[in-house]
Protein backbone atom coordinates (compact mmCIF):
# COMPACT_ATOMS: atom_id res chain seq x y z
CA UNK A 1 0.00 0.00 0.00
CA UNK A 2 1.59 3.28 -1.05
CA UNK A 3 0.28 6.69 -0.19
CA UNK A 4 1.32 9.81 1.66
CA UNK A 5 0.02 9.97 5.21
CA UNK A 6 -1.00 13.55 4.60
CA UNK A 7 -3.84 12.77 2.21
CA UNK A 8 -7.18 11.03 2.73
CA UNK A 9 -7.15 7.44 1.48
CA UNK A 10 -9.52 4.55 0.98
CA UNK A 11 -8.26 1.59 2.99
CA UNK A 12 -11.00 -0.97 2.59
CA UNK A 13 -13.83 -1.75 0.25
CA UNK A 14 -16.40 0.17 2.30
CA UNK A 15 -14.43 2.34 4.78
CA UNK A 16 -12.91 5.66 3.71
CA UNK A 17 -10.82 8.02 5.80
CA UNK A 18 -11.57 11.65 4.97
CA UNK A 19 -9.47 13.26 7.69
CA UNK A 20 -5.92 14.46 7.10
CA UNK A 21 -3.48 11.62 7.82
CA UNK A 22 -0.69 13.13 9.88
CA UNK A 23 2.53 11.21 10.53
CA UNK A 24 1.81 8.49 13.10
CA UNK A 25 -1.87 8.16 12.30
CA UNK A 26 -1.08 5.03 10.30
CA UNK A 27 -0.47 3.33 13.67
CA UNK A 28 -4.14 3.85 14.56
CA UNK A 29 -5.84 3.72 11.18
CA UNK A 30 -4.44 0.39 10.05
CA UNK A 31 -6.30 -1.54 7.35
CA UNK A 32 -7.21 -4.20 9.92
CA UNK A 33 -8.58 -1.65 12.40
CA UNK A 34 -10.65 0.00 9.68
CA UNK A 35 -11.95 -3.39 8.56
CA UNK A 36 -13.03 -3.94 12.17
CA UNK A 37 -14.89 -0.61 12.20
CA UNK A 38 -16.52 -1.57 8.92
CA UNK A 39 -17.60 -4.95 10.27
CA UNK A 40 -19.17 -3.50 13.44
CA UNK A 41 -20.86 -0.83 11.36
CA UNK A 42 -22.30 -3.36 8.94
CA UNK A 43 -23.61 -5.45 11.82
CA UNK A 44 -24.98 -2.76 14.14
CA UNK A 45 -25.42 0.65 12.55
CA UNK A 46 -28.89 -0.03 11.20
CA UNK A 47 -30.04 -1.03 14.68
CA UNK A 48 -28.38 2.09 16.11
CA UNK A 49 -30.30 4.27 13.70
CA UNK A 50 -33.59 2.54 14.48
CA UNK A 51 -33.03 3.10 18.21
CA UNK A 52 -32.38 6.78 17.57
CA UNK A 53 -35.70 6.90 15.72
CA UNK A 54 -37.34 5.37 18.79
CA UNK A 55 -35.97 8.25 20.83
CA UNK A 56 -37.77 10.69 18.52
CA UNK A 57 -41.02 8.75 18.74
CA UNK A 58 -40.79 8.68 22.51
CA UNK A 59 -40.08 12.40 22.61
CA UNK A 60 -43.24 13.11 20.64
CA UNK A 61 -45.21 11.26 23.31
CA UNK A 62 -43.52 13.24 26.10
CA UNK A 63 -44.37 16.46 24.26
CA UNK A 64 -48.01 15.34 24.30
CA UNK A 65 -47.98 14.73 28.04
CA UNK A 66 -46.89 11.11 28.49
CA UNK A 67 -44.51 10.43 31.39
CA UNK A 68 -41.90 7.67 31.78
CA UNK A 69 -42.79 4.78 34.07
CA UNK A 70 -41.53 1.35 35.01
CA UNK A 71 -42.08 -0.93 32.02
CA UNK A 72 -44.81 -3.57 32.28
CA UNK A 73 -43.04 -5.62 29.60
CA UNK A 74 -39.97 -6.11 31.81
CA UNK A 75 -41.67 -6.59 35.16
CA UNK A 76 -40.53 -10.21 35.31
CA UNK A 77 -36.87 -9.13 35.03
CA UNK A 78 -37.26 -6.73 37.95
CA UNK A 79 -38.98 -9.29 40.14
CA UNK A 80 -36.85 -12.41 39.73
CA UNK A 81 -33.45 -13.18 41.21
CA UNK A 82 -30.32 -12.70 39.11
CA UNK A 83 -26.95 -10.97 39.43
CA UNK A 84 -24.27 -9.62 37.15
CA UNK A 85 -21.38 -11.89 36.23
CA UNK A 86 -18.30 -11.70 38.47
CA UNK A 87 -16.44 -8.40 38.34
CA UNK A 88 -12.66 -8.68 37.86
CA UNK A 89 -10.24 -7.89 40.68
CA UNK A 90 -8.99 -4.77 38.87
CA UNK A 91 -12.44 -3.16 39.27
CA UNK A 92 -13.28 -4.24 42.81
CA UNK A 93 -11.88 -1.10 44.48
CA UNK A 94 -13.18 2.00 42.72
CA UNK A 95 -13.48 4.43 45.59
CA UNK A 96 -12.01 7.37 43.65
CA UNK A 97 -12.14 7.78 39.87
CA UNK A 98 -10.67 10.71 37.96
CA UNK A 99 -11.91 11.76 34.55
CA UNK A 100 -10.67 13.97 31.76
CA UNK A 101 -9.91 14.31 28.06
CA UNK A 102 -7.48 12.17 26.09
CA UNK A 103 -4.63 14.64 25.62
CA UNK A 104 -1.18 13.31 26.46
CA UNK A 105 -0.38 15.33 29.59
CA UNK A 106 -3.84 14.73 31.06
CA UNK A 107 -3.56 10.96 30.59
CA UNK A 108 -0.19 10.83 32.36
CA UNK A 109 -1.26 13.05 35.26
CA UNK A 110 -4.55 11.19 35.72
CA UNK A 111 -2.95 7.74 35.67
CA UNK A 112 -0.38 9.00 38.22
CA UNK A 113 -2.95 10.83 40.38
CA UNK A 114 -3.44 8.15 43.01
CA UNK A 115 -7.01 7.53 41.88
CA UNK A 116 -8.16 3.93 41.54
CA UNK A 117 -9.55 4.45 38.03
CA UNK A 118 -8.98 6.96 35.23
CA UNK A 119 -11.75 7.42 32.67
CA UNK A 120 -10.18 8.64 29.43
CA UNK A 121 -12.96 10.60 27.81
CA UNK A 122 -13.69 10.89 24.09
CA UNK A 123 -17.10 12.30 24.94
CA UNK A 124 -18.16 15.39 26.90
CA UNK A 125 -14.70 16.65 27.88
CA UNK A 126 -13.15 16.20 24.43
CA UNK A 127 -13.94 18.47 21.53
CA UNK A 128 -14.17 15.92 18.68
CA UNK A 129 -11.78 17.49 16.21
CA UNK A 130 -10.14 14.90 13.97
CA UNK A 131 -6.78 15.55 15.61
CA UNK A 132 -8.16 15.20 19.15
CA UNK A 133 -9.79 11.86 18.35
CA UNK A 134 -6.85 10.21 16.57
CA UNK A 135 -4.17 11.79 18.77
CA UNK A 136 -6.20 10.49 21.73
CA UNK A 137 -6.13 6.96 20.36
CA UNK A 138 -2.36 7.23 19.78
CA UNK A 139 -1.90 8.49 23.34
CA UNK A 140 -3.86 5.56 24.74
CA UNK A 141 -1.90 3.04 22.68
CA UNK A 142 1.27 4.41 24.30
CA UNK A 143 -0.33 4.55 27.75
CA UNK A 144 -1.46 0.92 27.63
CA UNK A 145 2.09 -0.09 26.65
CA UNK A 146 3.53 2.02 29.51
CA UNK A 147 5.67 4.10 27.13
CA UNK A 148 3.76 7.37 27.16
CA UNK A 149 5.72 10.53 27.99
CA UNK A 150 5.32 14.26 27.45
CA UNK A 151 7.66 17.26 27.52
CA UNK A 152 6.06 20.66 28.03
CA UNK A 153 7.11 23.79 26.10
CA UNK A 154 8.91 24.84 29.30
CA UNK A 155 10.95 21.64 29.25
CA UNK A 156 9.19 19.75 32.06
CA UNK A 157 8.97 16.00 31.42
CA UNK A 158 6.03 13.80 32.39
CA UNK A 159 6.08 9.98 32.46
CA UNK A 160 4.16 7.16 34.14
CA UNK A 161 4.78 6.01 37.69
CA UNK A 162 5.21 2.32 38.44
CA UNK A 163 1.72 2.15 39.97
CA UNK A 164 -1.07 3.76 38.00
CA UNK A 165 -4.85 3.95 37.94
CA UNK A 166 -6.88 1.36 36.04
CA UNK A 167 -7.85 2.69 32.62
CA UNK A 168 -11.42 2.98 31.39
CA UNK A 169 -12.45 4.64 28.12
CA UNK A 170 -15.65 6.56 27.37
CA UNK A 171 -16.61 6.55 23.67
CA UNK A 172 -19.00 9.12 22.27
CA UNK A 173 -22.75 8.48 22.54
CA UNK A 174 -24.96 6.58 20.11
CA UNK A 175 -26.36 9.81 18.65
CA UNK A 176 -23.02 11.16 17.39
CA UNK A 177 -21.25 10.51 14.11
CA UNK A 178 -17.64 10.75 12.96
CA UNK A 179 -17.57 12.82 9.79
CA UNK A 180 -13.95 11.96 8.96
CA UNK A 181 -14.58 8.23 8.55
CA UNK A 182 -17.18 7.09 6.03
CA UNK A 183 -18.70 3.64 5.83
CA UNK A 184 -20.46 2.97 2.54
CA UNK A 185 -20.24 6.70 1.87
CA UNK A 186 -21.95 7.81 5.10
CA UNK A 187 -20.42 9.13 8.36
CA UNK A 188 -19.53 6.35 10.78
CA UNK A 189 -21.03 5.97 14.23
CA UNK A 190 -18.71 7.89 16.59
CA UNK A 191 -19.46 5.32 19.30
CA UNK A 192 -18.27 2.45 17.15
CA UNK A 193 -15.20 4.35 15.91
CA UNK A 194 -14.01 5.25 19.42
CA UNK A 195 -14.77 1.82 20.83
CA UNK A 196 -13.41 -0.18 17.90
CA UNK A 197 -10.08 1.62 17.62
CA UNK A 198 -9.33 1.32 21.34
CA UNK A 199 -10.51 -2.29 21.67
CA UNK A 200 -8.73 -3.45 18.49
CA UNK A 201 -5.35 -2.01 19.41
CA UNK A 202 -5.39 -2.56 23.17
CA UNK A 203 -7.97 -5.23 24.05
CA UNK A 204 -5.64 -8.22 23.93
CA UNK A 205 -2.87 -6.56 25.97
CA UNK A 206 -5.27 -5.39 28.66
CA UNK A 207 -7.02 -8.78 28.81
CA UNK A 208 -3.70 -10.55 29.40
CA UNK A 209 -3.11 -8.30 32.42
CA UNK A 210 -6.65 -8.71 33.73
CA UNK A 211 -7.13 -4.97 33.28
CA UNK A 212 -9.74 -4.75 30.58
CA UNK A 213 -10.67 -3.57 28.14
CA UNK A 214 -12.97 -1.48 30.35
CA UNK A 215 -15.42 1.19 29.18
CA UNK A 216 -17.89 3.84 30.32
CA UNK A 217 -21.09 4.11 28.27
CA UNK A 218 -22.79 7.54 28.02
CA UNK A 219 -26.15 9.02 27.07
CA UNK A 220 -28.19 5.82 26.79
CA UNK A 221 -31.96 6.23 26.92
CA UNK A 222 -33.22 2.67 27.16
CA UNK A 223 -32.33 -0.95 27.90
CA UNK A 224 -32.57 -1.64 24.16
CA UNK A 225 -29.58 0.64 23.65
CA UNK A 226 -27.75 -1.31 26.35
CA UNK A 227 -28.60 -4.54 24.52
CA UNK A 228 -26.97 -3.12 21.40
CA UNK A 229 -23.77 -2.41 23.31
CA UNK A 230 -23.85 -5.95 24.71
CA UNK A 231 -24.08 -7.36 21.19
CA UNK A 232 -21.14 -5.19 20.11
CA UNK A 233 -19.09 -6.43 23.07
CA UNK A 234 -19.84 -10.09 22.37
CA UNK A 235 -18.93 -9.76 18.70
CA UNK A 236 -15.72 -7.96 19.62
CA UNK A 237 -14.70 -10.65 22.08
CA UNK A 238 -15.26 -13.31 19.44
CA UNK A 239 -13.26 -11.43 16.77
CA UNK A 240 -10.37 -10.53 19.10
CA UNK A 241 -10.23 -13.97 20.69
CA UNK A 242 -11.20 -12.76 24.16
CA UNK A 243 -13.15 -14.85 26.63
CA UNK A 244 -16.81 -13.83 26.75
CA UNK A 245 -17.36 -11.32 29.53
CA UNK A 246 -13.80 -9.95 29.40
CA UNK A 247 -15.05 -6.53 28.34
CA UNK A 248 -16.61 -4.71 31.28
CA UNK A 249 -18.58 -1.48 31.17
CA UNK A 250 -20.03 1.03 33.58
CA UNK A 251 -23.17 2.79 32.37
CA UNK A 252 -23.81 6.44 33.13
CA UNK A 253 -27.42 6.91 34.20
CA UNK A 254 -27.65 10.44 32.87
CA UNK A 255 -31.06 10.48 31.20
CA UNK A 256 -34.44 10.42 32.90
CA UNK A 257 -35.61 7.55 30.70
CA UNK A 258 -32.64 5.35 31.61
CA UNK A 259 -33.35 6.04 35.29
CA UNK A 260 -36.66 4.22 34.88
CA UNK A 261 -34.87 1.29 33.20
CA UNK A 262 -31.81 0.90 35.43
CA UNK A 263 -32.53 -2.70 36.32
CA UNK A 264 -33.21 -3.65 32.72
CA UNK A 265 -29.98 -1.96 31.58
CA UNK A 266 -28.03 -3.99 34.12
CA UNK A 267 -29.80 -7.13 32.96
CA UNK A 268 -29.03 -6.59 29.28
CA UNK A 269 -25.34 -6.04 30.09
CA UNK A 270 -25.13 -8.54 32.96
CA UNK A 271 -22.27 -10.50 31.36
CA UNK A 272 -20.34 -7.27 30.77
CA UNK A 273 -21.51 -4.88 33.47
CA UNK A 274 -19.33 -3.51 36.26
CA UNK A 275 -21.65 -0.81 37.58
CA UNK A 276 -23.75 2.30 37.11
CA UNK A 277 -22.72 5.91 37.58
CA UNK A 278 -24.86 8.86 38.66
CA UNK A 279 -24.16 11.38 35.88
CA UNK A 280 -25.84 14.27 37.61
CA UNK A 281 -25.33 17.16 35.16
CA UNK A 282 -26.52 15.41 32.02
CA UNK A 283 -29.36 13.93 34.07
CA UNK A 284 -30.65 17.42 34.89
CA UNK A 285 -30.28 18.42 31.24
CA UNK A 286 -32.23 15.33 30.21
CA UNK A 287 -35.19 16.24 32.42
CA UNK A 288 -35.35 19.73 30.93
CA UNK A 289 -35.06 18.33 27.41
CA UNK A 290 -37.59 15.53 27.72
CA UNK A 291 -40.30 17.67 29.34
CA UNK A 292 -39.47 20.94 27.61
CA UNK A 293 -43.04 21.54 26.49
CA UNK A 294 -44.48 21.50 30.02
CA UNK A 295 -44.35 24.45 32.40
CA UNK A 296 -44.63 22.18 35.44
CA UNK A 297 -41.04 21.06 34.74
CA UNK A 298 -39.52 24.54 35.00
CA UNK A 299 -36.14 24.29 36.73
CA UNK A 300 -34.81 26.97 39.10
CA UNK A 301 -31.29 28.39 38.81
CA UNK A 302 -28.77 25.64 38.19
CA UNK A 303 -27.03 26.42 41.49
CA UNK A 304 -30.24 25.49 43.36
CA UNK A 305 -30.53 22.02 41.80
CA UNK A 306 -28.23 20.17 44.19
CA UNK A 307 -28.08 16.47 45.01
CA UNK A 308 -29.96 17.25 48.22
CA UNK A 309 -33.19 18.38 46.54
CA UNK A 310 -35.77 15.57 46.81
CA UNK A 311 -36.01 14.51 43.17
CA UNK A 312 -32.22 14.29 42.82
CA UNK A 313 -31.86 12.51 46.16
CA UNK A 314 -34.43 9.91 45.03
CA UNK A 315 -32.42 9.30 41.84
CA UNK A 316 -29.18 8.91 43.80
CA UNK A 317 -30.64 6.48 46.32
CA UNK A 318 -32.48 4.42 43.74
CA UNK A 319 -29.28 3.90 41.76
CA UNK A 320 -27.49 2.44 44.80
CA UNK A 321 -30.41 0.18 45.64
CA UNK A 322 -30.65 -1.24 42.12
CA UNK A 323 -26.90 -1.72 41.72
CA UNK A 324 -26.36 -3.51 45.01
CA UNK A 325 -29.42 -5.69 44.54
CA UNK A 326 -27.79 -7.02 41.35
CA UNK A 327 -24.15 -7.16 42.53
CA UNK A 328 -22.93 -4.12 40.60
CA UNK A 329 -20.94 -1.11 41.79
CA UNK A 330 -22.65 2.25 42.32
CA UNK A 331 -20.35 5.15 41.44
CA UNK A 332 -21.15 8.71 42.47
CA UNK A 333 -21.02 11.94 40.54
CA UNK A 334 -18.42 14.51 39.60
CA UNK A 335 -16.74 17.08 41.81
CA UNK A 336 -15.65 19.55 39.16
CA UNK A 337 -13.71 22.00 41.37
CA UNK A 338 -10.16 22.81 40.30
CA UNK A 339 -7.78 24.37 42.83
CA UNK A 340 -7.19 28.11 42.85
CA UNK A 341 -4.20 30.23 43.85
CA UNK A 342 -6.53 31.71 46.48
CA UNK A 343 -6.37 29.46 49.54
CA UNK A 344 -9.63 30.85 50.92
CA UNK A 345 -11.44 29.71 47.78
CA UNK A 346 -9.74 26.32 48.10
CA UNK A 347 -10.70 25.86 51.73
CA UNK A 348 -14.36 26.61 51.07
CA UNK A 349 -14.43 24.40 47.98
CA UNK A 350 -12.71 21.47 49.69
CA UNK A 351 -15.35 21.58 52.43
CA UNK A 352 -18.11 21.42 49.81
CA UNK A 353 -16.39 18.54 48.02
CA UNK A 354 -15.92 16.71 51.30
CA UNK A 355 -19.60 17.16 52.21
CA UNK A 356 -20.67 15.91 48.77
CA UNK A 357 -18.52 12.79 49.08
CA UNK A 358 -19.74 12.14 52.62
CA UNK A 359 -23.29 12.23 51.29
CA UNK A 360 -22.44 9.68 48.61
CA UNK A 361 -20.56 7.38 50.96
CA UNK A 362 -23.41 7.49 53.49
CA UNK A 363 -25.93 6.65 50.76
CA UNK A 364 -23.99 3.48 49.97
CA UNK A 365 -21.93 4.47 46.94
CA UNK A 366 -18.83 2.39 46.28
CA UNK A 367 -16.85 5.24 44.77
CA UNK A 368 -16.99 8.69 43.26
CA UNK A 369 -15.61 11.00 40.55
CA UNK A 370 -13.24 13.98 40.71
CA UNK A 371 -11.90 16.23 37.94
CA UNK A 372 -8.51 17.22 39.37
CA UNK A 373 -5.63 15.24 40.92
CA UNK A 374 -5.61 17.45 44.03
CA UNK A 375 -9.15 16.29 44.84
CA UNK A 376 -8.21 12.61 44.83
CA UNK A 377 -7.01 12.64 48.45
CA UNK A 378 -10.02 14.68 49.61
CA UNK A 379 -12.43 12.11 48.17
CA UNK A 380 -10.32 9.11 49.13
CA UNK A 381 -10.12 10.20 52.77
CA UNK A 382 -13.92 10.22 52.97
CA UNK A 383 -14.36 6.78 51.38
CA UNK A 384 -11.43 5.29 53.32
CA UNK A 385 -13.08 6.39 56.54
CA UNK A 386 -16.43 4.83 55.58
CA UNK A 387 -15.24 1.68 53.81
CA UNK A 388 -12.22 0.90 55.96
CA UNK A 389 -10.59 -2.26 54.61
CA UNK A 390 -13.57 -3.14 52.40
CA UNK A 391 -13.12 -2.72 48.65
CA UNK A 392 -16.73 -1.57 48.25
CA UNK A 393 -19.98 -1.51 50.22
CA UNK A 394 -22.25 -3.62 48.06
CA UNK A 395 -23.43 -5.27 51.26
CA UNK A 396 -25.54 -2.13 51.84
CA UNK A 397 -28.78 -3.08 50.08
CA UNK A 398 -30.78 0.04 50.95
CA UNK A 399 -33.84 -1.91 52.05
CA UNK A 400 -34.67 1.23 54.02
CA UNK A 401 -35.34 3.12 50.80
CA UNK A 402 -38.68 2.57 49.10
CA UNK A 403 -38.61 3.13 45.35
CA UNK A 404 -41.28 5.65 44.38
CA UNK A 405 -40.90 6.34 40.64
CA UNK A 406 -43.01 9.49 40.77
CA UNK A 407 -40.42 11.05 43.09
CA UNK A 408 -38.01 11.26 40.14
CA UNK A 409 -40.44 13.60 38.37
CA UNK A 410 -41.22 15.87 41.33
CA UNK A 411 -39.27 18.83 39.97
CA UNK A 412 -41.22 21.27 42.13
CA UNK A 413 -39.49 19.75 45.14
CA UNK A 414 -36.35 21.75 44.26
CA UNK A 415 -38.07 24.94 45.50
CA UNK A 416 -35.42 27.26 44.09
CA UNK A 417 -35.69 30.62 42.35
CA UNK A 418 -35.00 31.88 38.87
CA UNK A 419 -32.87 35.00 39.04
CA UNK A 420 -31.21 37.47 36.71
CA UNK A 421 -27.90 36.16 38.04
CA UNK A 422 -28.95 32.68 36.93
CA UNK A 423 -29.83 33.93 33.44
CA UNK A 424 -26.58 35.86 33.20
CA UNK A 425 -24.47 32.95 34.46
CA UNK A 426 -26.04 30.53 31.99
CA UNK A 427 -25.31 32.89 29.10
CA UNK A 428 -21.76 33.61 30.23
CA UNK A 429 -20.80 29.99 30.84
CA UNK A 430 -22.44 28.78 27.62
CA UNK A 431 -20.60 31.39 25.53
CA UNK A 432 -17.25 30.62 27.14
CA UNK A 433 -17.67 26.87 26.91
CA UNK A 434 -18.85 26.78 23.28
CA UNK A 435 -15.99 29.12 22.33
CA UNK A 436 -13.52 26.78 24.01
CA UNK A 437 -15.08 23.70 22.36
CA UNK A 438 -14.84 25.31 18.92
CA UNK A 439 -11.11 25.82 19.51
CA UNK A 440 -10.75 22.12 20.25
CA UNK A 441 -10.72 22.34 24.06
CA UNK A 442 -13.59 20.31 25.52
CA UNK A 443 -12.59 20.55 29.19
CA UNK A 444 -12.72 24.25 30.01
CA UNK A 445 -11.56 25.76 33.31
CA UNK A 446 -14.24 28.33 34.15
CA UNK A 447 -14.53 30.03 37.54
CA UNK A 448 -12.53 27.32 39.36
CA UNK A 449 -14.63 24.54 37.84
CA UNK A 450 -13.66 22.06 35.13
CA UNK A 451 -16.64 22.33 32.81
CA UNK A 452 -17.58 19.96 30.02
CA UNK A 453 -20.41 19.85 27.50
CA UNK A 454 -23.00 18.91 30.13
CA UNK A 455 -22.73 22.34 31.79
CA UNK A 456 -23.30 24.16 28.52
CA UNK A 457 -26.23 21.84 27.74
CA UNK A 458 -27.96 22.69 31.03
CA UNK A 459 -27.26 26.40 30.54
CA UNK A 460 -28.73 26.69 27.05
CA UNK A 461 -31.62 24.32 27.86
CA UNK A 462 -32.67 26.41 30.86
CA UNK A 463 -32.56 29.59 28.81
CA UNK A 464 -34.78 28.03 26.13
CA UNK A 465 -37.16 26.64 28.76
CA UNK A 466 -37.44 29.91 30.68
CA UNK A 467 -38.18 31.91 27.53
CA UNK A 468 -40.62 29.32 26.17
CA UNK A 469 -42.70 29.27 29.37
CA UNK A 470 -42.30 32.96 30.26
CA UNK A 471 -40.70 32.13 33.58
CA UNK A 472 -40.84 34.73 36.33
CA UNK A 473 -37.67 36.01 37.95
CA UNK A 474 -37.59 36.45 41.70
CA UNK A 475 -38.01 40.21 41.16
CA UNK A 476 -41.23 39.71 39.18
CA UNK A 477 -39.88 40.27 35.67
CA UNK A 478 -40.64 37.79 32.89
CA UNK A 479 -37.85 36.02 31.03
CA UNK A 480 -38.24 36.90 27.36
CA UNK A 481 -36.25 36.66 24.14
CA UNK A 482 -35.59 40.40 24.40
CA UNK A 483 -34.20 39.99 27.92
CA UNK A 484 -31.97 37.17 26.73
CA UNK A 485 -30.66 39.20 23.78
CA UNK A 486 -29.98 42.24 25.95
CA UNK A 487 -28.06 40.30 28.61
CA UNK A 488 -26.30 38.19 25.98
CA UNK A 489 -25.03 41.36 24.28
CA UNK A 490 -23.67 42.62 27.60
CA UNK A 491 -21.96 39.33 28.43
CA UNK A 492 -20.63 38.90 24.90
CA UNK A 493 -19.10 42.37 24.82
CA UNK A 494 -17.53 41.93 28.27
CA UNK A 495 -15.96 38.61 27.24
CA UNK A 496 -14.85 40.03 23.90
CA UNK A 497 -13.14 42.95 25.64
CA UNK A 498 -11.24 40.53 27.89
CA UNK A 499 -10.22 38.45 24.88
CA UNK A 500 -8.89 41.50 23.05
CA UNK A 501 -6.99 42.69 26.12
CA UNK A 502 -5.41 39.25 26.42
CA UNK A 503 -4.71 39.05 22.68
CA UNK A 504 -7.04 36.12 22.33
CA UNK A 505 -8.76 35.76 18.93
CA UNK A 506 -12.48 36.49 18.90
CA UNK A 507 -13.72 34.64 15.82
CA UNK A 508 -14.67 31.50 17.74
CA UNK A 509 -16.48 33.67 20.32
CA UNK A 510 -18.57 35.24 17.56
CA UNK A 511 -19.41 31.77 16.24
CA UNK A 512 -20.27 30.62 19.77
CA UNK A 513 -22.78 33.44 20.06
CA UNK A 514 -24.42 32.50 16.75
CA UNK A 515 -24.73 28.91 17.94
CA UNK A 516 -26.11 29.91 21.35
CA UNK A 517 -28.66 32.27 19.79
CA UNK A 518 -29.88 29.50 17.51
CA UNK A 519 -30.16 27.05 20.40
CA UNK A 520 -31.90 29.44 22.78
CA UNK A 521 -34.17 31.37 20.40
CA UNK A 522 -35.18 28.54 18.08
CA UNK A 523 -38.83 27.49 18.00
CA UNK A 524 -37.81 23.85 18.30
CA UNK A 525 -35.45 22.40 20.87
CA UNK A 526 -32.16 21.04 19.49
CA UNK A 527 -31.49 17.64 21.14
CA UNK A 528 -27.73 18.15 21.52
CA UNK A 529 -25.59 21.26 21.45
CA UNK A 530 -22.59 19.20 20.33
CA UNK A 531 -24.39 17.94 17.23
CA UNK A 532 -25.11 21.51 16.18
CA UNK A 533 -21.62 22.81 17.02
CA UNK A 534 -19.90 19.85 15.30
CA UNK A 535 -20.90 21.36 11.96
CA UNK A 536 -18.50 24.24 12.74
CA UNK A 537 -15.51 21.98 13.42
Amino acid sequence: MSQSFHEPAVYTSNVQVKGVLKPGYEKVLTPEALEFIGYLHDQYNQKRRSLLSLRETRQEKFDQGERPALLDSTKEIREREWRVDPIPAALQNRRVEITGPVDRKMIINALNSGANVFMADFEDSTSPTWENIIDGQLNLIDAVRKRISYTSPEGKTYKLNDNTAILKVRPRGWHLEEAHILVDGLPASASLVDFALFAFHNGGILAERGEGPFFYLPKMESHLEARLWDNVFTSTEHILGLEEGTIKATVLIETITSAFEMEEIIYELRRHLAGLNAGRWDYIFSIIKKFRMHKSFLMPDRADVTMNVPFMKAYAQWLVKVCHKRGAHAIGGMSAFIPSKDEEINRAAYEKVKADKEREASQGYDGTWVAHPKLVEVAKDVFDRVLGNKRHQKDILRDDFEVIPSALLDIASAKGKITEKGVRTNINVALLYIESWLRGVGAAALYNLMEDAATAEISRAQLWQWIRHEAKLDDGRTVTADMYQSICEEEYQAIRKQFIENRHETLSLATARLILDRLVLGQTFEPFLTSRAYLHL
